[in-house]
C-alpha cells in the first residue's frame, strides 16, 4: 500500500509500505541473545551437522560454545568494537564463531578463504583487524599480516592458537575476564560489500540492524513451524544472507542446519535426502542442474523431504520453473531480493495471506513488515507510483550504518532522509508485488550474486563446480 506525502514545495513523494502489520524488534538484546534465546527446550536437540563428516552440535553445545569462544576471546584482549577476521569455509562451527565474536562486543568480519593473499589482505588492513580465525590449510594466506592467528580444525600450526585449547582454557580460567556490556547500537559486523560502485567497502551492521531484520523476515514463521526446519547451508556463510538468513534465522527458530563446504551434486541430493531437508536456499544454476544433469536420475527422488527452495537475485528462466516444478512436484519455488547494505533480506514470498503461495513469477516478493520502499527516477530524482520503473531505495531499521570509514560512499548510497539507494531498477504492480528490471551501475550478476568484476575470480574458485553458470550485466 502507498502512502504519498504532500511537502512544502507540492511535490509528491510515493512511499510503499508493507501489508502485513508491523512487527516488534526488542530492544536492548544483542544478536547473540536474541537468536540464542528460547534455547532451553532444545538444548539435547542438534542445531547444525556437517553433511560430509556428520559432526553435530546440539543447541546446548553450541550455547556453551558461544559462551566459551567470547570468554576466551576476552581474555586474549579483544575489546569492544575490534574486529575479527573469519576465513573459512562453511563448517559446523562457523555460526558458534561468529556469535562468539558479537557476544564479546568484537565486529565479526567474514572472508573468502579461496580469495587471493592479497585480497585477503586487503580486506584485514581495511577493517583495521585485531585478530583472525582461519584453519590450517588456509594459513599461508594470513601467516605474514604481524596478527594473532586462531586455528580451528584438527591442524596444530606453530605460532597460532588452536581453537580446542582455547575453548579449554577459557573452562579451566577461575576468573571473568574483563567485561564489558555489549549494546544493541554496537556494531557486530563488518561484511565487504561491492555496493552500487563496484569497490569493495566494509559494510558496518550494529546488533540492532540485524535483530531488526530477522524480526521482519521470520514475521510468518508460525509456532508449529519452530524446531520443525532442517535448512540447508551450502550459501557461503561470510556472505551475509549465509550467516544472517541461514545460520542466524535457523538457529533463532531452533531448527537445523546442514551444512556445505563446496557444492557437488551427488553430494548435494545426498545431503538433501540423508538429512532430511525441507529448505534450500540456492542460486539458479544449482537449479538448472537438477533439471537438465542425468546424474538427478541416479537418486529416488521420492525420499526427498524437500518443501522449497529459495534463490535470490537472478530470475530463473519461465521454462527451466516449469521443468523443475514438473520433475519436483509439491515444492514450492521462492525467489528473494536484498543486499547486504540492508542487513540481508528486503523482499520475500512467505505471504500468509496468501496462504504461503508463491507470488507472480519471476516477482522478488513483497515488501516486509517494518520497511518502507519507494521507486525514484534517477534522472529526476522524484518518486514513481505504480508499474513505473525506477531506483528502487528502502528505509527501516535494516539500513547499514554506513561504509567503514568511507563517509563518501555512505553520503552516495543512503541519503539524508535515511534511504538507501540500491542501484536496482524496478517496480512495484498494483497487488504489491516488486519485479527487478535492470542496474543503474554495471556489476555482474554471478550465480545469484551481484559482484563486482574484481570479485569474480574468488566466487569461482568458491564453487567452481556449479552447472551451466552464466554471467550477465
Amino acid at each position: 500500500m502507498a502512502t504519498i506525502a504532500q511537502t512544502l514545495n507540492e511535490d509528491v513523494e510515493i512511499i510503499f509500505k508493507s501489508k502485513c502489520p508491523p512487527v516488534h524488534v526488542p530492544d536492548n538484546v544483542t544478536l547473540p541473545e536474541f537468536v540464542l534465546s528460547g534455547a532451553e527446550p532444545y538444548l539435547d536437540k542438534v542445531a547444525v551437522v556437517d553433511s560430509t563428516t556428520g559432526k553435530s552440535y546440539t543447541y546446548g553445545e553450541v550455547k556453551r560454545d558461544v559462551d566459551r569462544f567470547s570468554k576466551a576471546l576476552r581474555s586474549l584482549g579483544l575489546r569492544r568494537g575490534r574486529v575479527v577476521v573469519v576465513l573459512l569455509p562453511n563448517v559446523a562451527e562457523y555460526a558458534t564463531i561468529a556469535l562468539g565474536i558479537m557476544a564479546a562486543g568484537g565486529v565479526f568480519s567474514g572472508a573468502n578463504p579461496s580469495g587471493h593473499s592479497s585480497e585477503i589482505k586487503k580486506q584485514v588492513e581495511a577493517a583495521d583487524a585485531k585478530l583472525i580465525v582461519t584453519d590450517g590449510s588456509t594459513y599461508h594466506k594470513v601467516k605474514d599480516l604481524g596478527l594473532p592467528v586462531i586455528i580451528q580444525g584438527e591442524d596444530c600450526v606453530e605460532g597460532t592458537i588452536n581453537w580446542d585449547e582455547l575453548l579449554e582454557a577459557a573452562d579451566k580460567a577461575n576468573t571473568d575476564p574483563i567485561y564489558e556490556k555489549v549494546l544493541q547500537t554496537d556494531l557486530c559486523a563488518l561484511p565487504f560489500s561491492s555496493g552500487t560502485t563496484g569497490l569493495s567497502k566494509g559494510v558496518m551492521l550494529t546488533h540492532r540492524n540485524l535483530v531488526a531484520n530477522l524480526c521482519s523476515t521470520l514475521f510468518s514463521v508460525g509456532p508449529e513451524l519452530i524446531g520443525q526446519v532442517t535448512i540447508l547451508g551450502l550459501i557461503p556463510f561470510f556472505h551475509i544472507y549465509g550467516l544472517t538468513g541461514i545460520c542466524c534465522a535457523t538457529i533463532k527458530n531452533k531448527g537445523k542446519v546442514v551444512v556445505m563446504q563446496r557444492y557437488e551434486l551427488r553430494l548435494f541430493l545426498g545431503a538433501l535426502i540423508t538429512h532430511e531437508v525441507t529448505f534450500a536456499p540456492i542460486v539458479p544454476p544449482i537449479i538448472l542442474g537438477l533439471v537438465k544433469n542425468p546424474i538427478v536420475d541416479e537418486f529416488d527422488l521420492s525420499k526427498l523431504k524437500l518443501r522449497s527452495i529459495m534463490t535470490a537475485a537472478a530470475p530463473l528462466a519461465p521454462e527451466i520453473l516449469n521443468e523443475f516444478e514438473k520433475k519436483f512436484p509439491g515444492v514450492e519455488v521462492q525467489e528473494a531480493y536484498g543486499m547486504t547494505e540492508h542487513s540481508c533480506i528486503t523482499l520475500t514470498h512467505g505471504d500468509p495471506s496468501k496462504g504461503h503461495c508463491i507470488a507472480k513469477r519471476n516477482s522478488v516478493g513483497f515488501i516486509l513488515p517494518n520497511l518502507e520502499v519507494k521507486f525514484v527516477d534517477p534522472e529526476k530524482g522524484n518518486s514513481l507510483p505504480e508499474n513505473t520503473p525506477g531506483e528502487i531505495c528502502v528505509r527501516s531499521q535494516c539500513v547499514m550504518n554506513g561504509y567503514h570509514k568511507n563517509e563518501y560512499e555512505t553520503s552516495l548510497t543512503i541519503d539524508k532522509d535515511g534511504w538507501l539507494h540500491t542501484g536496482d531498477i524496478g517496480y512495484i504492480d498494483d497487488d504489491g508485488d516488486l519485479f527487478l528490471v535492470d542496474r543503474i551501475k554495471e556489476l555482474i550478476k554471478y550465480k545469484g550474486f551481484q559482484v563486482a568484476p574484481a570479485e569474480l575470480e574468488a566466487i569461482l574458485l568458491t564453487h567452481p563446480s556449479v552447472e551451466d553458470a552464466a554471467v550477465v550485466g
